[in-house]
């Protein structure tokens, strides 16, 4: 099983975007048994919070539920706990670093890197943009799902 957790500043944008996205591609790809999968910030500022609503209302269009998801602060333990730890920007690979004390197992990667590309995916909080968010998250969940299956 493969236990991903997947992380941006204050878990109510961005890496719920992921998680539900890659829980519904799993879904899709008939892989549930096979995964695991969350999502963090590396920030407490949102902690306890709802999926931010523009978030939640454009996973619903593409037939995305995200209920019952509220923000959490990453942990040092969820190193330990996951396989995998994918962040959406630079900055949240550097909160990643502070909270784990190092990549020593080479687990932290930026989401988009499974597509080939070294750049972060957009804040919407700021940019406004959740489509430009959701279809690079999109993009880089499918190409880390096409990687983990092909790697079996």
């Amino acid at each position: 099983m493969y236990k991903i957790l997947f992380v941006c500043l204050g878990n109510i944008c961005r890496s719920p975007m992921a998680e539900f996205i890659m829980k519904d591609l799993v879904k899709k790809a008939g892989a549930e048994h096979e995964f695991y999968i969350e999502s963090a910030g590396t920030s407490n500022e949102e902690e306890g919070n709802p999926v931010y609503p523009p978030v939640k209302k454009l996973l619903s269009h593409y037939n995305i539920t995200c209920g019952g998801k509220t923000a959490r602060k990453m942990t040092r333990a969820d190193y330990d706990r996951f396989d995998l730890i994918i962040a959406m920007d630079y900055s949240n690979l550097r909160g990643i670093d502070r909270i784990t004390g190092g990549d020593r197992d080479n687990k932290i990667h930026l989401l988009l890197s499974y597509a080939g590309e070294q750049r972060a995916i957009s804040d919407p909080w700021y940019t406004r943009n959740f489509e430009a968010a959701r279809q690079d998250i999109l993009l880089g969940c499918t190409a880390l799902l096409n990687t983990l299956t092909r790697s079996e």
